[in-house]
């Protein structure tokens, strides 16, 4: 067991760690939501017209970042020796609406280069444990050195009003900290730096306000926090989908705010009058004396279309209109860089699909097929421990021994017609492969491919000489007559039918 001094300490070094992943996390989240810095060419471009872009994005760094997600869709668990998915585990994993914080907890980790999902047993439901998805900006993991899987400690660190709170998860015991939220209201005197300082520091939560020891024990043996590292490397941090986006992200922003400004200023021809001084009109008093003359009013011209000069030099000439397609092409050149660079489909981004058949748009989703199904590995050691931490929440030792070998259940990644999944089944079923099987690869959730074959026992009880000749390839007539069962399909018509005929 670890005394107070060792748990502050190793609170204030994950809490650094925490803090220095905190700006890449920032401006990841940033770019996602579209609220991009915009980096100008030029210090001239700048000066006259950062304001005027300062709100404007072209955001393709959330289609990247959704595009492998929205296939990410875990259908179940099968401990190792099991042949079917486990029903309390999936009904753990309902209970606790993880079908869509799933896609939050996938989502984070494209974006930030991991996610974590932390298991916690619920008191009043030991049957029922406590899964959630958590956001890395507030939960970091120390492993064992050398390691990158056996976990030492976790922490989550969240503020909630007035208050920052702290949860230090040790494999035998977990220990709860707050402390009041100090916020920076510019400059200080030295002493308030000190006061702040003092009041920075966690201290233990009081166990009569918890209702529970403090530290209390840790009946799972193991720390109950998972991460999800979007993809990982054998050295170094895990590495997030949207890094690698934001330099083409920014030159695209630019292009954009270009290609405005050209609009403004010279998507028209400009006509400059050479050789004449500016025309001026008579002033007149309110008797109707000339007194002078004023220059005529430019914008009235402008908007009547009509402008005379005297003179024998005066000309006119003509600036041709700026060529924005030379913009429009680049943009569409920086957009293919992006799909080619992050494996995701031109159509996904350029949104143009010209009578592409059924083949094709699967030969483009290939890339992308192939990074999802690279996710599903990833992330799937993690959940398949999630699983092991649900089961040892549960007090089922034996299962979690199973469950660490077993394998997570995820519909497929592929995106296909209803009739070329039932074109590819049937091809399947004639080679011999079983109706269950084909119904998970439908993608049905095992949860309904049981209640599909419950449907089909009761059938076959119901009407078991139709559903049995069904089986062998027999069928019912328009008038839903069934040939019987032992009838032999070569022999032909007798000589009265063959006449009737």
């Amino acid at each position: 067991m670890a005394t107070i001094e060792q748990a502050l300490n190793l609170v204030q070094l994950l809490e650094a760690e925490l803090m220095q992943r905190g700006r890449d996390i920032t401006r990841h989240n940033a770019y996602y939501r579209g609220e991009h810095p915009l980096k100008f060419a030029s210090d001239e471009f700048a000066k006259f017209h950062g304001d005027r872009y300062r709100d404007f994005s072209d955001n393709w760094v959330q289609v990247v970042a959704d595009s492998p997600v929205e296939r990410l869709t875990v259908t179940g668990f099968q401990a190792s020796g099991e042949v079917s998915a486990d029903r309390d585990l999936w009904n753990v994993w309902q209970v606790n609406g993880l079908d869509a914080d799933s896609q939050l907890g996938f989502l984070g980790s494209v974006v930030n280069a991991r996610s974590f999902v932390l298991v916690w047993g619920d008191p009043a439901d030991p049957d029922m444990p406590v899964v959630s998805f958590e956001d890395p900006s507030q939960c970091i993991i120390a492993y064992e050195p050398g390691s990158r899987r056996l976990r030492r400690a976790a922490l989550k660190r969240w503020q909630d009003g007035s208050v920052d709170y702290a949860t230090l998860y040790l494999a035998d015991e977990v220990w709860k900290f707050c402390r009041p939220h100090v916020f920076q209201d510019g400059e200080k005197s030295p002493q308030m730096v000190d006061v702040d300082e003092a009041m920075k520091r966690w201290m233990p939560r009081d166990p009569e306000s918890l209702g529970e020891p403090n530290p209390q024990p840790n009946p799972m043996g193991v720390v109950p926090m998972v991460e999800l590292p979007n993809k990982s490397v054998l050295v170094g941090e895990p590495i997030s989908d949207v890094r690698g986006v934001i330099a083409m992200q920014d030159a695209i922003n630019l292009l954009w705010a270009q290609l405005f400004t050209a609009s403004d200023y010279a998507s028209f021809p400009q006509r400059v009058i050479m050789g004449a001084e500016r025309p001026v009109v008579p002033k007149l008093n309110s008797d109707g004396e000339v007194i002078g003359t004023q220059p005529v009013d430019i914008e009235k011209f402008a908007v009547d279309r009509v402008m005379m000069f005297n003179g024998k030099d005066v000309r006119i000439g003509e600036w041709q209109a700026a060529n924005l397609g030379m913009y429009t092409g680049l943009i569409e050149v920086a957009v293919g860089h992006l799909a080619a660079q992050t494996r995701t489909p031109q159509h996904y981004l350029i949104g143009k699909m010209a009578n592409l058949g059924e083949g094709a748009l699967l030969a483009a989703e290939t890339g992308l097929v192939k990074r999802t199904e690279e996710k599903q590995i990833w992330q799937g050691q993690g959940l398949r421990e999630m699983a092991r931490l649900i089961a040892l929440a549960r007090g089922e030792d034996a299962k979690a021994a199973a469950l660490r070998s077993g394998r997570v259940l995820w519909k497929d990644v592929e995106s296909r017609s209803h009739a070329q999944m039932a074109d590819a089944l049937l091809k399947l079923k004639q080679l011999g492969f079983p109706f269950e099987w084909l119904a998970l690869r439908y993608g049905l959730t095992p949860t309904e491919v049981a209640d599909v074959m419950a449907m089909r026992m009761a059938e076959l009880e119901a009407d078991p000489v139709t559903e049995l000749t069904r089986q062998l390839g027999g069928g019912a007539d328009t008038a839903g007559n069934v040939p019987p069962v032992d009838a032999d399909p070569e022999e032909g018509p007798d000589e009265g039918e063959e006449q009737a005929a």
